[in-house]
């Protein structure tokens, strides 16, 4: 009987420290929340999937990506002429979404959609058109099992904004808490030279462009060009501006009607900006119905523009240096068209069309950025191949896309130099950025951090235990375990001296 009772308690004991370690011990449940952001930009559509831990950081969340989906076809605003096809083009993605979101979290995961550039222009053009595009895609998005938090055009500002914030996010300039899925973002800080001051951003769409940073003190001038914002407890004054009409597909519209009005009534053109061999047909009609040209609308003999290339780089430089107006500026300084801007401040990183042009061009190094000089000679080689030997090179390109290479690179040095000035000294402290870690460098990370100050934070999940208890368990098993093991040494090894005395 005594070994059967002193076999029970050693077992309980035993079980009783396992399973109080092992409960105590045990992964906690991950309570992340999800997020999805649609950007609809002018020549496609991306879907993303952002999550973070629910508990937050100083009301902020630590945000990553986990899932992007590109939209098949063209961005929404390409369905003006078929309004209703432009939300059912989006259901793909969205069920990819469904796969990658726990389905117990549909109901609370937010979805927006965003629609920038290409948006704001077709609105301008055809407002009712624009409308039921956006009424198209607000259907498809609310019959999805997310919780709808609304489809509409967000203004360059916010686009702006929320790319810087992206930016410094993912930079690790606000000092927000990298967990574990975080930390290899520690590797990419070097890009930043000044590690305890934000970093400008600046982005190039295919309808816009935006300059974003936060300035040294100086003068508030141009009220409607600053933005608030209060991220990880600390509060941010940003100047921002966006330049619709500057992205680089609809800045060569611009530089065409340039042309045009400089023109003859001459129906070919001959175009520095292309390759030579390069030729390109395009209808007047449909040309100067865009907002971006309608304003330098002329009467013409033709109908259709055939344009030839000409593949001359320093022609090509002068021609788009026509569309920045560096004549009036009513303020302390300005980038052009009369816009103001602060003196350039700090290190900035070029994402979207400012990476994928000059990553094209080898022109990318995240570690020593590309001298000016040398920039400027490797797009004024590449403008001056002929197209006959660079369309087989790059086969698996798209035409439209390769044959556009020359004017965008030129473009953008155009922009940075002339627009922004940027000199060769501040040249280095732009930084090309297509992802960093492996999120995606654009606005859309940038707002699904803004959303999560407004979602309520929530405690995080905690062992069933406190410390103090568990310890106390812990060493109340143990000394049960060891007094029965103790008496049932003591019952089959007595000492002598109890034989004795039992003698």
């Amino acid at each position: 009987k005594i070994l059967l009772l002193l076999g029970f308690l050693s077992t309980l004991a035993a079980v009783a420290l396992i399973a109080v370690a092992v409960t105590q011990n045990k992964p906690l449940p991950k309570n992340t929340k999800y997020g999805i952001v649609l950007d609809a930009g002018s020549s496609h559509t991306n879907l993303y999937v952002y999550d973070w831990p629910a508990e937050k950081e100083n009301d902020t969340g630590v945000v990553q990506q986990v899932e992007v989906c590109k939209v098949e076809g063209p961005g929404i605003s390409g369905y003006s002429q078929a309004t209703e096809k432009a939300g059912p083009s989006l259901t793909r993605c969205l069920r990819r979404a469904e796969e990658v979101i726990p389905p117990s979290q549909h109901p609370e995961t937010p979805v927006y959609l965003g629609a920038t550039a290409g948006m704001r222009l077709l609105s301008l053009e055809n407002k009712d058109a624009a409308d039921k595009v956006l009424s198209s895609v607000e259907e498809t998005l609310r019959s999805a099992p997310f919780s709808f938090q609304g489809a509409r055009i967000i203004s360059g500002q916010e686009e702006g904004a929320y790319g810087w914030i992206t930016i410094n996010y993912l930079l690790g300039s606000f000092k927000q808490v990298q967990y574990q899925c975080q930390s290899g973002w520690r590797k990419f800080l070097h890009i930043l030279k000044s590690r305890s001051e934000t970093s400008g951003a600046l982005d190039l769409g295919g309808a816009s462009t935006q300059i974003t940073f936060v300035p040294d003190e100086t003068p508030y001038e141009s009220p409607g060009s600053w933005l608030h914002f209060r991220l990880y407890g600390k509060d941010y004054k940003v100047y921002t501006h966006s330049f619709l009409c500057y992205g680089k597909d609809q800045a060569l519209q611009q530089k065409l009607a340039w042309d045009l009005q400089a023109s003859t009534s001459n129906s070919s053109l001959l175009d520095p900006c292309f390759h030579r061999g390069y030729q390109r047909t395009i209808n007047i009609r449909d040309f100067f119905r865009n907002p971006c040209t309608s304003a330098e609308k002329k009467q013409l003999p033709f109908d259709q523009l055939h344009i030839q290339g000409e593949g001359d780089y320093q022609k090509c430089r002068r021609n788009i240096q026509n569309l920045f107006n560096k004549t009036d500026c009513p303020y302390s300084s300005c980038s052009f068209n009369g816009i103001y801007l602060p003196p350039l401040q700090g290190d900035f990183g070029a994402f979207s069309a400012f990476y994928f042009v000059m990553n094209f061009l080898n022109l990318t190094n995240e570690k020593s950025p590309v001298p000016l000089d040398r920039v400027a000679s490797a797009i004024e080689s590449f403008c001056a191949r002929p197209w006959q030997e660079v369309k087989p090179e790059y086969h698996q390109i798209k035409e439209k896309y390769l044959s556009e290479y020359c004017f965008s690179g030129t473009y953008i040095l155009s922009l940075l130099q002339n627009g922004y000035e940027f000199t060769e000294e501040n040249w280095q402290r732009i930084h090309f950025l297509g992802k960093i870690g492996s999120s995606d460098a654009g606005w859309t990370l940038g707002y699904m951090l803004n959303l999560t100050n407004m979602i309520p934070a929530e405690q995080p999940a905690v062992p069933p235990l406190s410390h103090g208890s568990y310890v106390g368990l812990m060493v109340l098993c143990s000394l049960v375990l060891v007094s029965v093991l103790l008496l049932a040494w003591l019952l089959f090894h007595k000492p002598k001296c109890l034989q004795k005395g039992v003698v």
